[in-house]
């Protein structure tokens, strides 16, 4: 097209240069009639240049200006062009308009955040349960927005993977759960729901679990002290009852260690705050917990290893790691086949410091392996119950890490091991 448009223009110019040669040659001045006729082109083309210079900056989507020849191409191109993007962005901004409309009749509060933390959209929802104004808020940073210490770092970490649930800002009693996902360059949009009636039945089933962990532990000790008493009077006891009482204490004794992890389990989940960090010396606590799992091993005769690489050292409450490093040592010793072998490594590297337990034992299918940190979750019923599990030791690890900003992973092959890995972030390093 480009290629016609110029060979007709040149074709153009070369019939303006014949004609003016022809009759400058008839009244005999052929340079003048030249430039005069060259000139008049000239005029003529800087005059459609204007035309069409005003018509962009002043009437851009009136018709065209009328012209003929290569001008009156150019104008009418434009003038198409404009009307084709015109419509486009009819379209895009009908798109746009409806979206947002849809978004603003959500119950759930949706902001749109750049790439550098400042807000550049919100529906009604947003104004609702985070207090948002207007235009006035409009390119603030979050921070400013929403000061709760838990929902900074959160943001400024950038490890979305799991919502928050904190308090809402303009209102105690509203539990917000905020979920931030990544798109574009950069940017977040950061989902906000109002979780208040689920909080509150969560709270409700901890502190029932809590208070009746509670009220069954005296009661319970008051019967384990009479057994305990009634088989040390084992001369006078009719030989009938032997049995009978050493199993009731070994139920009661089961009985109160699923009342410990639970009283530890309700503790770690109503606790928003860890506690006063200490340093602790990961070292002689592996050491402690590998004799004790060799305690426990006892006649099956399994090789426990342990190996350290790296610092040793980390911020943390001892005996909440001491509680999830060891329901992991004692659960490769429980699960693993006499004679075999499980290994304790610790190592520390530029993406913090971690923990591995692992074990040459049963396995474990994948279909069971997300849902083992849940309370009570039984892969194998009959296992479980010889082994005296409560069910409960993994999820008190998983919340351990939790409120040691760490993660659990667990990989596993059936019928060849299974390998637990604690990981924890480099900021938690000593």
């Amino acid at each position: 097209m480009a290629k016609n448009s110029f060979s007709r223009v040149l074709g153009q110019v070369l019939l303006l240069v014949m004609i003016c040669l022809l009759l400058g040659w008839i009244v005999g001045q052929p340079a003048w009639a030249l430039v005069v006729g060259l000139g008049g082109y000239l005029v003529w083309t800087l005059r459609q240049m204007a035309r069409f210079s005003d018509w962009l900056s002043a009437h851009p989507n009136d018709p065209p200006p009328e012209a003929r020849g290569v001008w009156g191409e150019i104008f009418d191109s434009i003038y198409h062009l404009q009307r084709r993007d015109n419509k486009m962005r009819s379209r895009l901004q009908a798109v746009i308009d409806r979206i947002q409309s849809s978004t603003s009749a959500l119950r759930d509060a949706v902001v749109m955040i750049d790439s550098e933390g400042h807000l550049e959209w919100w529906n009604h929802a947003a104004e609702r349960l985070l207090g948002l104004r207007t235009p006035d808020d409009s390119g603030q940073h979050v921070g400013n927005l929403i000061r709760d210490p838990r929902f900074i770092e959160y943001f400024e970490r950038g490890e979305f993977r799991d919502p928050l649930e904190i308090p809402a800002p303009t209102n105690l009693n509203v539990q917000l759960q905020y979920a931030i996902t990544r798109y574009g360059p950069g940017d977040r949009l950061m989902v906000v729901r109002d979780v208040t009636r689920l909080h509150n039945l969560e709270q409700m089933r901890k502190d029932f679990v809590a208070n009746v962990s509670h009220e069954l532990r005296t009661p319970l000790t008051v019967v384990v002290g009479y057994l305990e008493t009634l088989l040390d009077m084992e001369d006078e006891l009719n030989p009938r009852w032997k049995r009978p009482l050493q199993q009731m204490q070994q139920q009661a004794n089961r009985m109160q260690a699923l009342l410990h992890d639970l009283l530890l389990l309700a503790r770690l989940e109503t606790s928003d705050n860890p506690g006063e960090q200490e340093r602790v010396d990961v070292r002689p606590l592996l050491e402690h917990i590998r004799k004790d799992a060799e305690a426990l091993s006892g006649e099956r005769g399994h090789r426990i290893a342990l190996q350290i690489e790296g610092n040793t050292r980390m911020h943390g409450i001892e005996g909440e790691l001491r509680s999830a490093f060891s329901n992991l040592a004692f659960n490769a010793v429980k699960y693993t086949p006499d004679h075999g072998e499980i290994t304790l490594r610790w190592w520390s590297d530029e993406q913090g410091q971690h923990l591995s337990v692992s074990d040459n034992g049963v396995g474990i299918a994948p279909q069971h392996i997300n849902r083992l940190t849940e309370r009570f979750y039984r892969v194998d019923t009959s296992r479980n119950s010889t082994t005296g599990g409560t069910g409960l030791g993994l999820a008190i690890v998983k919340h351990v890490l939790l409120r040691h900003q760490g993660r659990l992973e667990i990989t596993s092959v059936p019928e060849q091991g299974s390998i637990f890995s604690c990981h924890f972030p480099p900021g938690r390093a000593a």
